[in-house]
Formats: structure tokens, C-alpha cells, sequence
């Protein structure tokens, strides 16, 4: 049960180490983190500074329910849903047809701007007068004229030409020119105020405006259930936002109201139209009352037949009745049939005493309303279109056939009281033919004006429902823009900064570090080959000195190549007798240091009163001379190995004058056949021969990736130290190196990380920075 929390332990750690290091990878650049984030603030608060700021406004509205009379509950009623759709709305709102009005209401085919010293920002209006010369119609090409304010007036340059004008006396009107506004100045406004500025004015067609100022008009719903809708725009200049959507609810408001006035205006429209044929036969029915009785001496009706006068009368109303309904069927039938080009709609409550036919022709004008509303929003080939159109010809057919099925009916009803009334005539077939001739043509006249009076009442009612049409939308709240600008917002445009400066540096060191395919550290080395041990962590030096050339050295240099040969030492098999034990260096390629490290290593060995052998082995690009000034084909390993009488103490040389139990072997003369030497025996023979003589002998061998001489040789190490450069060694190349400890081809081996950054180690040396009261070298 313990294990667990030690390995818990453990991964807490590793993981805390982790962080650590990655933390500390990006903490190491902190003069560029801080120099981008100062960078990145200036460049927000130029941004800040130099960018127009842009404002919005909303406005809120209530579509209102535009159904008229009593109506069954329906099942948006019941549960608590409208049944308008603001769809429609919105898109009627955001129709072109609207906004174009919206345009040409507010003129916005003209726009105003003021130049800055570095920005032209857009303004309501100019601070002196200009009126526009041209219709919007006559505006086909965008153009645009440079205003500039002089002290002796106006200079205006239009865009198309180049050519200054000038305007004497701040007045336009006074001199001849073709531009399309006149320019006055305000008397509320001093010049010296505006002396030395600048004015843009911009003309568009009022097409292209629409389409802008339609693509900018936002409009969304309030809510899921709501019937409100929230109407915004965008600007620089919050006055033009709330003129733009206050003129728009009016209009949208208007065009509502209009559509719904239509069936109104219609009625009286065709009632108008009826009184002037009534009125002509009006007066032709009294005049021919008047000549009838004053050619045939008629004044009353004879009283002896009374029983049988009020016996008739009754069927006479009945059949007025009767005549009025046909003549109003008779109208109807002619408005269909001769329907006004202008729109659909039929007249509706003419009195007509049929529900079939009245039904029908309210059904016929809602129809024709919708029709029309959809062809607003959605063109004449929407689908819902074609299909209102098809239902039109149907109710439109039904329509004909309701109104012959009743005229038909009418017809028998009539036939039927002609017969009844001539029963009753019969009972007063005293009376004259002449008073007969007066009451029918009395009773002609009575039809009319029943007729009359009938229209009149039902235009008076269309004229009171045209003046009390209720409005389109219910106004919540009319256009108020924001205080503060919506863009750009300084607490945005800062954080953005301050991420950026932040971000960027961090994001190209990240790119660095995930590109760089070089052994950086210890963590490096340990990732690939964990079970290779890393005896050693050189610290980078400008110029690779011999350190040990004074045994007294205390540098940071010293202290690391003491600790290596202190490590090296304890992975060394146990020493037999008084033998001495033998350390291979090498390394994957040239370059990575092992030379260099084999010398400081056998002087470090050397200053502790220990008899050190160095012998150079790399009998192919030697390269001990170098360090210790001596000639490169002086007698050494090569001559001994390929002359049987040459005796290896010959080739002993000293190259430290304060290291008297330190010898030298060179590599000698380069031979052509390395390896052929370096396994003849001899090679064998000098390194048990040295080391009854030795405490250490230390070789430096060849790279093992370029040649074979080191593997033909490494079973002779009793501990083999392969150095590995940081910044310079592949990471690729450590594989190759665990193929040779896993393979067993190197013996006893270990690493020697050389070249360590020391601000970048975290590992074995910790930085190297404690000297255990040694002096540091300067």
C-alpha cells in the first residue's frame, strides 16, 4: 500500500518539474516579452487614437394585431400565442421599397465628412449651409467634393476634376458654376472657428444608398414569444443613427396603415361612382312624375279600394325589397366584372342580403391583401404567390357562381310576387289605368332613394373607418444610441494588446523550441536514452581552453570536469591489484567536444596525484597536438602499432609542466589502414602493458557513426564516456547511440554532456553556481 503514494509522489513531481522547465524555457526570453507587450500597447493606443469611433442606436417596436371584428378564439389564442408573423414583418421592414423611402425622406444620398489631420470622420451636418441643387433621380455615379475653409471663403474641389473653385465671401450663389449644392455660411457660426478646415461631401446614387443602408439595418425579435422587435444601425454619428431608424418605424408605420385603408378607400371609391348614376335617374323619375300628371290631370289615389291598396302595398315592399337586392346584385356583378386596373379588391358590405356572396367577397379581399404583402417581401414568384393567385381564380369563380345563383333566386321570389300583386290588383281594378302608371313610377322613385340614402350611410361608414384606421406598430421606444462608442472599446483593444505582446513572442519561441532538432539538455538526452547514465554537464565557454593546465584552477570549468572524473570514477570497475583501468571517449560525430574533454578529463585525473596515460587513438583526424603545440606527425600510436620494434614509452611526451604524473601519447603519423593497426594485437599489448604503470589511461578514440575504428577497439574500455554536444547534436543521433549501448558494441558507457548552457541547465550541475568557497575565475 505504500507503493501508491511514492508513485503517486513521483509522477507530482516529474510533472511539477515539467512545468517548471517548460515555464522557465519561456522566462529566460522575458526582455522580448516585455519589449513586445510595450509594442503591442503603442500599437493599440495608435489604434485607439487614429481610428474613427463607430456608434449604434436601437429602437424597440410592437407589431400591432391587424384583425378586425369578433372572431372564435383560435388556437394562438388559446394558448397565448400571436398569430402574427414577424417574418413577414421584418422582411416588409427591411424591404427595398421601405429603406429606399427611408433615403429619399432623409436625403442620405448626401453625406458629410470632416478631415482630421489623420482621419476623415463622418458628421450629421456641415457647420455652414449647403442645400442640394439636384433630384436624387439624377444621381447615377458616386462623386465627391473637398470643402476647405479660407479666410476669404470657400474653396471647393471636386474629386472628378481636380480644379479648386473659389467661393468669395463664404457664398456660392454668386458665382456661376455647375456644382450640385449652393453654399452659404451660418450666421450662428464664427469663420475664424472654421478658417483652415476641411469638409468631404460625398453624392451616391439613392440605389447604392438603399442597398448599404439595407445591409445595415439590423432588425431581431424580442424574446421567443414576443411581438416586439428591436431595430439597430451602425454609424459614426449618433444623430444620423436615430434619424435613420426613427424614419424608418414611420414609414414602415405608414405603408401598414395604406395597405389596410385600401378596402376603404375602394368602397368609397365605387360608391362615389353609383351616386352619380342615381342622381341622374332621380331626376329623370321625378320629371317624368311631373309631365305624366300634368298631361293626364292626376293629383291622389281613390280611397274606395283601401282594403285592397294596403293588401297590395304589403307585396309591394316586399317586392321593393326584392328589386333593391337585385339591383344591388346586379352592381356587384358589374364590379367584378369591370374590376379597377389600379387594384383587386372588391367593394365589401354593400348590403347585400346574401352570407354566402359577402363571405366570399371578404374572403376574395383578404386574399388580395395578402397577395399582395407577400409580393412585397418575396417578389411575384414566390410560392405562396402562385398559390394565392390560384386560390383567387377559385374564390373569384365562386364569387360568379354565388351571385347567378342568387340573382336566379331573386328572379323566382320575383315571379312569384308579380303573380300575387296582380291578385291583388285585380281587387282594385277600379282605379285607373293613369293612377296605376303614377304608382309604379312613385314606387321607381322610392327605390332610388331608399338606394341612395343605403350607399350614403355605407360611405360614411367607409369614410369613418379610413379616418380611424388604427396603426401599424405600437412605438416601445424610439432611437436612443449608446454613450460610449461600440467600436473600438480601449478595454478590448488593450486586452487584445496585451495578449498579442504576450502570445507572439511565446508562439515564436514555441515554433523555435518545436523546430529545433538539436540536444538542448540534460532533459533531451534523458527523454531519448533514460537508461544511459549522465556522468557529466560541461558548461559552455567562449574559447575551449585547457583548464587543468594549472591544477589549482577553481573555475566554474574546474568544478565541472572534477565532478566528471569523481563520476566517471565511480561507474569504473573495481580496481584489481594495482592495475590501472582504461576510459574510451567518443562521441557520433567530430565536432562534439571529445577530445577536448579527454584532455581536461586526464589532467583533472592527473591533479589528484593520480598517474595518468592519454593516448590519442583517432588515428584519422588527430587532433591532441593542437592543444598542447606540438607537430602533428611526431612519433606516436601509429608508429608503435605498425613497427614491432618501437617501444610506446619512446612516443611518451609531457605536455604539462605542472603535471608531472601526466603523459601524452600522440596519434603519430596518419596511416592508411586505421583499423588494420588497431586490431594487429599491439593496440592490446600497450594498454595492458600501461596499465601496471597507470592509474588511468584515458583514450581518445574516434566518431563512431563515420568509421569502425572505435568499435573494433571498445571491448578494451573498462568505461567508455560518449560526449554529446548541446546546440550542436542532432537528437536523431542519440537513437544511434542507444542502439550501441542496447547492442552492447560500447562498454560500460555513459554520457558527457558538453557545451551546456549554463542558464538553460537544470539538471545535474545545477548551474554550476555553487563552489563550495573556491573562488571563481574572472
Amino acid at each position: 500500500m505504500s507503493q501508491v503514494p511514492e508513485s503517486s509522489y513521483k509522477s507530482d513531481s516529474d510533472r511539477g518539474e515539467y512545468i517548471k522547465r517548460e515555464v522557465q524555457k519561456y522566462l529566460q526570453y522575458w526582455p522580448w516579452f516585455v519589449l513586445s507587450v510595450i509594442l503591442a500597447l503603442v500599437a493599440g493606443y495608435m489604434y485607439l487614437r487614429y481610428t474613427p469611433k463607430v456608434y449604434t442606436a436601437n429602437a424597440k417596436i410592437k407589431i400591432l394585431n391587424k384583425t378586425k371584428g369578433l372572431e372564435l378564439p383560435s388556437s394562438a389564442f388559446v394558448f397565448n400565442r400571436s398569430n402574427i408573423n414577424l417574418e413577414n414583418e421584418i422582411e416588409i421592414l427591411k424591404s427595398y421599397r421601405i429603406i429606399e423611402n427611408v433615403v429619399d425622406r432623409l436625403d442620405l444620398t448626401m453625406r458629410f465628412y470632416e478631415e482630421g489631420n489623420v482621419l476623415t470622420t463622418e458628421v450629421s451636418q456641415l457647420p455652414f449651409n449647403i442645400i442640394k441643387t439636384i433630384s436624387n433621380d439624377s444621381i447615377y455615379v458616386s462623386s465627391s467634393y473637398v470643402i476647405e475653409v479660407k479666410p476669404k471663403g470657400f474653396e471647393v474641389i471636386p474629386s472628378s476634376t481636380g480644379q479648386v473653385l473659389l467661393f468669395p465671401d463664404f457664398e456660392s450663389t454668386k458665382t456661376n458654376h455647375n456644382l450640385p449644392f449652393e453654399l452659404s455660411l451660418n450666421e450662428a457660426i464664427k469663420v475664424d472657428q472654421l478658417i483652415g478646415k476641411s469638409y468631404v461631401v460625398k453624392f451616391s446614387s439613392i440605389a447604392s444608398v438603399t442597398k448599404g443602408l439595407k445591409g445595415g439595418v439590423g432588425v431581431g425579435v424580442l424574446g421567443k414569444n414576443s411581438d416586439l422587435l428591436q431595430l439597430s444601425f451602425t454609424s459614426q454619428s449618433k444623430s444620423k443613427n436615430e434619424r435613420v431608424l426613427n424614419t424608418l418605424i414611420d414609414v414602415f408605420n405608414e405603408d401598414g396603415i395604406s395597405d389596410r385603408q385600401d378596402i376603404s378607400r375602394r368602397t368609397i371609391d365605387f360608391i362615389d361612382k353609383r351616386f352619380k348614376l342615381l342622381a341622374r335617374e332621380l331626376d329623370s323619375i321625378e320629371l317624368g312624375i311631373q309631365d305624366y300628371k300634368q298631361d293626364n290631370n292626376l293629383i291622389t289615389i281613390e280611397s274606395d279600394a283601401q282594403l285592397g291598396i294596403s293588401q297590395r302595398t304589403l307585396s309591394e315592399e316586399e317586392l321593393f325589397a326584392l328589386q333593391n337586392q337585385m339591383t344591388v346584385t346586379q352592381m356587384l356583378r358589374e364590379s367584378v366584372e369591370n374590376q379597377n386596373s389600379n387594384t383587386d379588391l372588391l367593394p365589401a358590405n354593400i348590403g347585400l342580403d346574401n352570407a354566402s356572396v359577402n363571405g366570399l367577397v371578404s374572403n376574395y379581399n383578404a386574399l388580395v391583401l395578402e397577395r399582395d404583402n407577400l409580393k412585397i417581401s418575396g417578389g411575384s414568384n414566390n410560392p405562396n404567390v402562385v398559390v394565392l393567385e390560384s386560390k383567387l381564380k377559385d374564390v373569384k369563380s365562386n364569387i360568379y357562381a354565388s351571385i347567378d345563383s342568387y340573382a336566379k333566386q331573386l328572379e323566382v321570389s320575383k315571379s312569384q310576387l308579380l303573380r300575387k300583386n296582380r291578385k291583388y290588383s285585380s281587387q282594385v281594378y277600379s282605379l285607373p289605368a293613369k293612377e296605376k302608371a303614377i304608382v309604379d313610377i312613385t314606387r321607381q322613385r322610392e327605390i332610388k332613394q331608399s338606394l341612395y340614402l343605403f350607399l350614403l350611410q355605407k360611405r360614411e361608414e367607409a369614410a369613418i373607418n379610413l379616418a380611424i384606421t388604427e396603426p401599424s406598430i405600437k412605438v416601445v421606444e424610439y432611437a436612443i444610441s449608446g454613450g460610449a462608442a461600440i467600436s473600438p472599446i480601449p478595454r478590448s483593444v488593450y486586452l487584445l494588446a496585451l495578449l498579442a505582446g504576450l502570445l507572439l513572442p511565446a508562439a515564436i519561441i514555441y515554433i523555435r523550441h518545436l523546430l529545433d532538432t538539436k540536444v538542448n539538455g540534460r532533459e533531451d538526452v534523458v527523454e531519448r536514452n533514460s537508461k544511459i547514465p549522465i556522468v557529466g554537464e560541461l558548461p559552455r565557454v567562449k574559447d575551449q581552453q585547457l583548464i587543468f593546465s594549472n591544477p589549482e584552477d577553481n573555475s566554474v570549468q574546474a568544478e565541472a570536469f572534477r565532478i566528471l572524473s569523481s563520476n566517471v570514477d565511480y561507474i569504473l570497475p573495481p580496481k584489481v591489484k594495482d592495475n590501472g583501468r582504461i576510459i574510451f571517449s567518443t562521441s557520433t560525430i567530430k565536432g562534439e567536444g571529445k577530445t577536448y574533454v579527454s584532455i581536461n578529463l586526464s589532467l583533472s585525473l592527473s591533479s589528484i596525484n593520480r598517474r595518468v596515460l592519454l593516448i590519442g587513438a583517432d588515428l584519422r583526424n588527430p587532433q591532441i597536438h593542437t592543444h598542447i603545440l606540438e607537430e602533428k606527425h611526431k612519433p606516436g600510436l601509429s608508429n608503435y602499432l605498425h613497427d614491432t620494434d618501437y617501444d610506446w614509452r619512446d612516443a611518451l611526451i609531457k605536455g604539462f609542466d605542472k603535471h608531472p604524473n601526466h603523459d601524452i601519447i600522440l596519434s603519430g603519423s596518419i596511416p592508411p589502414n586505421p583499423a588494420h593497426l588497431l586490431t594487429n594485437g599491439r593496440f592490446k599489448k600497450l594498454l595492458d602493458e600501461a596499465r601496471l604503470e597507470y592509474d588511468y589511461i584515458v583514450v581518445d578514440t574516434a566518431p563512431t557513426i563515420l568509421v569502425t575504428d572505435t568499435m573494433l577497439i571498445s571491448q578494451l574500455a573498462d568505461a567508455t564516456i560518449y560526449l554529446v554536444r548541446a546546440n550542436y547534436t542532432e537528437k536523431n543521433l542519440l537513437n544511434y547511440s542507444k542502439d550501441l549501448f542496447e547492442s552492447g558494441k560500447l562498454k560500460n558507457m555513459a554520457y558527457v554532456l558538453n557545451s551546456v548552457d549554463t542558464n538553460k541547465s537544470y539538471g545535474y550541475g545545477y548551474n554550476y553556481g555553487y563552489n563550495y568557497g573556491y573562488g571563481s575565475k574572472e
